[in-house]
């Protein structure tokens, strides 16, 4: 009889879970179509998996220590799945499926992987328990009261599994016996003086706290923050392969609405992301805006994301009207407005995330909706917007200023069939008076290696960079179209940009209108110079204390690390003096996303940060490649 009542009790509890993650999961189908295809190239997403998900690289790089204690509490839950699957099948065929009716030679290995697995998550939950109590990370929510029910259960679970063991080995009915040393040790302590009659109470207590446990454990995961354990390795599968580097377009027609004003806008993946995140709040120890006291947190942005997916996402089905906003704030499960124009889309939270979410991008399609549905945008953009649109620079200077900085320089306009590269000035290098300098300095080394090289001059405009990243697509469209057909007509194929923002966009935003340019960043074209000997140098010059700072653009965007060091070595005789956050890890400046263009209001300010941090190693001078970062 008792038999019959655990299969029911176990049919009902898994036919529990099934339903709760049906009920979550169809949420998903309320997303849009996603443009990107997330099932091509199979092997090499496997591969991605294996590497990214099994092997918790994200998890365990960056410097994050703890990442090694969630290594081993992820690879010991994979191999208690197997034992924990293994506990329900027989829990639904108690007479057919079990572990010891397996032969000795497979048992008994699998005993002692089984023990080692459970005694490593005992010892990862209690370190994960005290590093939550004890000194709790400021980028996570470490007291949450999910965590530890979560942590809690797990660790029931191991208490079960090793007093039924130990209770099987003291009354001599485990065959593994002499492979569960721990088990072992639990029987000898604990129930050696136990009477035989009273150790199948303990075995039957021991498997019923396991069972329950494990049921409860079942059932409330879909509903809480560790819903990632069922979605982040789906959605590692899922990841772009590529860098995410620029937004998806949109297609302007009359009747069509723009960016996501509710959740069911965002697209499926997106959708995804919110019930991936591990909440582990690496994100949010990378963001500048974060870091500086800004109302943004990554993190809570996807939280938010999510709680509005579960509160809208049911009603939303049926054909109801959200009954909670997605861009608000001042409640869970809302945006506030101010979160997403804090961000400087430097793709830092992109860059640590283990489950490969596209923070950026959902944030820059909450923009979109601001801007081009209810032109909604801080006062700062006003002029902004106009400017790049009757004049195409950011400050409504007459084109016919482009030139200025070329005056008494040899420097010749492109030509259609004759010149080779372009030389794309860019708005900074045109209008701006340091990174005119810039542009004057660019203009002779490409005279002295020699190439075939020209400029736009009045002609050129604008690329668009900060219209797209701040949410105006229609504007962005429209100049990019623009530009296209210039290129088209003059017969450009090769261009050579100073600013990282430039380059991303004619190389990554330009190819999603079917436009392919070979397109160079002067840091590279300049060390591809000197090594082919185009470029010839005189003596190392010494500029004292040379401090390096990466740009996200340049970096994180586009994986430019080595030239713009190698071109300091070559000028200095010396590798440039690094700071502490480099590279990938790059701190912003604060500038990308249109924040260039806006007041910083709250918090510290995030340039004011970097260059803190660079006056540390006590440098002489501060060398960037991206006229943001400069100014």
């Amino acid at each position: 009889m008792l038999i019959y009542i655990s299969t029911i009790i176990f049919a009902a509890a898994i036919a529990l879970f099934f339903w709760s993650c049906y009920r979550r999961f169809r949420l998903l189908t309320l997303g849009r179509p996603e443009p990107k295809n997330r099932f091509n190239n199979i092997g090499k997403r496997i591969e991605g998996v294996l590497y990214y998900a099994f092997g918790q690289r994200c998890t365990v790089s960056h410097g994050y220590r703890f990442g090694w204690n969630h290594l081993v509490l992820f690879w010991s839950f994979m191999i208690l799945l197997i034992a924990n699957t293994e506990f329900l099948l027989e829990g639904l065929f108690p007479d057919s499926i079990s572990f010891s009716l397996l032969p000795p030679g497979v048992y008994h290995p699998l005993a002692v992987l089984i023990e080692i697995a459970s005694v490593l998550a005992l010892m990862a939950v209690c370190i994960a328990v005290i590093r939550r109590l004890a000194f709790p990370p400021s980028y996570i929510e470490a007291r949450s009261r999910d965590a530890f029910i979560i942590l809690g259960l797990i660790a029931l679970l191991m208490l079960a599994f090793f007093g039924l063991h130990a209770s099987e080995i003291a009354q001599g009915t485990e065959k593994a016996a002499n492979f569960m040393p721990v088990s072992n040790f639990v029987a000898s302590a604990f129930f050696s003086d136990v009477p035989a009659g009273s150790l199948n109470g303990y075995i039957d207590a021991f498997w019923w706290l396991h069972a329950i446990v494990l049921l409860v454990f079942l059932n409330y995961l879909p509903y809480s923050k560790h819903m990632h354990i069922l979605t982040g390795i789906p959605n590692v599968y899922l990841r772009s392969l590529t860098k995410v580097n620029t937004q998806p377009g949109e297609d302007f027609k009359k009747g069509n609405e723009f960016g996501v004003g509710r959740i069911d806008q965002f697209t499926w993946k997106n959708l995804t992301d919110s019930y991936s995140c591990t909440e582990c709040g690496r994100c949010s120890d990378n963001c500048p805006a974060t870091n500086t006291g800004k109302m943004l947190n990554p993190r809570l942005v996807i939280h938010n994301m999510k709680i509005n997916l579960l509160v809208n996402g049911p009603g939303i089905m049926k054909n109801k009207e959200p009954v909670l906003p997605l861009i608000k704030g001042g409640i869970e499960g809302s945006v506030a407005e101010q979160v997403l124009w804090d961000c400087t889309t430097c793709g830092a939270c992109m860059e640590v995330c283990p489950v490969f979410i596209e923070h950026v991008v959902e944030i820059v399609d909450m923009r979109r909706n601001l801007v081009e549905m209810i032109a909604k945008v801080p006062d700062e953009l006003l002029p902004l917007f106009e400017n790049i649109e009757q004049r195409s620079n950011p400050w409504g200077i007459a084109p016919g200023d482009r030139t200025k900085w070329a005056t008494d320089l040899d420097v010749k306009p492109f030509e259609t069939g004759k010149t080779e590269y372009l030389f794309y000035v860019g708005c900074f290098g045109s209008f701006d008076a340091r990174s005119k300098k810039v542009s004057q300095a660019i203009s002779k080394i490409l005279n002295a290696s020699g190439i075939s090289w020209g400029i736009l001059g009045k002609e050129e405009l604008c690329c668009g960079d900060s219209m797209r990243r701040l949410g105006n697509e229609f504007v962005f469209d429209r100049m990019t179209r623009e530009n296209i057909r210039l290129f088209k007509e003059k017969g450009i194929k090769k261009v050579i940009t100073q600013c990282p923002h430039c380059y991303n966009t004619f190389k990554n935003d330009y190819r999603q209108y079917g436009v392919e340019l070979e397109v160079i960043h002067h840091t590279d074209l300049i060390y591809d110079m000197i090594k082919s000997g185009k470029l010839k140098l005189n003596d190392a010059k010494d500029f004292g204390n040379l401090v390096f700072h990466d740009s996200c653009y340049l970096g994180r965007y586009n994986g430019i690390y080595e030239a713009p060091r190698n071109v300091i070595a070559s000028v200095t005789g010396r590798a440039p003096i690094e700071m502490g956050r480099r590279r990938d890890r790059s701190f912003c400046c604060g500038a990308g996303g249109g924040r260039m263009w806006m007041e910083e209001d709250t918090g510290n300010l995030i340039n004011v940060e970097r260059v803190k941090e660079a006056m540390k190693k006590d440098p002489k001078t501060i060398c960037v490649c991206c006229p943001y970062c400069m100014t």
